[in-house]
C-alpha cells in the first residue's frame, strides 16, 4: 500500500442520464468536479493515483492526473487494468483516449492477461488494496462493480470521497 495513493472508481454511462453524451451540461460539470477533487487530493499531498480505465470516470480521473502532471512531475499514474483487451468492444474515439492514456502512465498492471469472470472485481479490490484514499463517482445503488468497491474500501477503513453523478 502506498501512504499517499487514491484509487478512482465509477460507474459506467450506462448508469449516467446522459449516457456517452459528454457535451451534456451535467457530464461537464461532474468532469469539472472530479478534476477539483483530484486537485485538492494533490494539494493534501497525494502523489500516486490508481486508475481501473474502465470508460468514463476513470479514464476521465486519468486524464485529469496527467494534465496535473505536467506541471507536478511528482504525481504518478498507475492503469490497473483487469485484462488484455480490455478495450476491445469500445468506440474508436474511447479506445484512442485508452491507448494514449496508457502510452503516458507510469506503470501498468494487468491483474489478469487474459478476460475471465470476476478479473474486474479482482482489479478492483487490488486498486483499494493498495490505496489509502477511494475517490468514487458513487450514486449510491446497492448493486454493481462500483458499490462493490465502495463497500471493500469501507471495510478497510480507506478514506472515501464519494460524487453523486446526479
Amino acid at each position: 500500500m502506498i501512504k499517499w495513493c487514491c484509487a478512482f472508481t465509477g460507474h459506467r454511462p450506462r448508469k449516467f442520464p446522459w449516457g456517452y453524451d459528454e457535451t451534456d451540461t451535467r457530464c461537464i460539470s461532474l468532469k469539472k468536479t472530479l478534476a477539483k477533487e483530484i486537485v485538492k487530493l494533490v494539494d493534501a499531498g497525494y502523489t500516486d493515483f490508481l486508475s481501473g480505465m474502465a470508460e468514463e470516470t476513470d479514464t476521465w480521473a486519468a486524464l485529469a492526473v496527467l494534465s496535473l502532471k505536467e506541471e507536478n512531475p511528482a504525481l504518478k499514474l498507475h492503469c490497473v487494468l483487469p485484462c488484455e483487451g480490455q478495450a476491445d468492444g469500445w468506440s474508436a474515439s474511447a479506445r484512442e483516449i485508452y491507448f494514449s492514456i496508457i502510452e503516458q502512465a507510469d506503470e501498468v498492471v494487468y491483474v489478469s492477461q487474459e478476460y475471465r469472470e470476476g478479473c474486474m472485481l479482482e482489479r478492483n479490490r487490488y486498486m483499494v488494496n493498495h490505496a489509502t484514499c477511494l475517490l468514487a463517482v458513487y450514486n449510491g445503488e446497492w448493486r454493481g462493480g462500483t458499490a462493490m468497491t465502495v463497500r471493500h474500501a469501507r471495510k478497510l477503513g480507506r478514506k472515501i470521497i464519494i460524487l453523486n453523478p446526479v
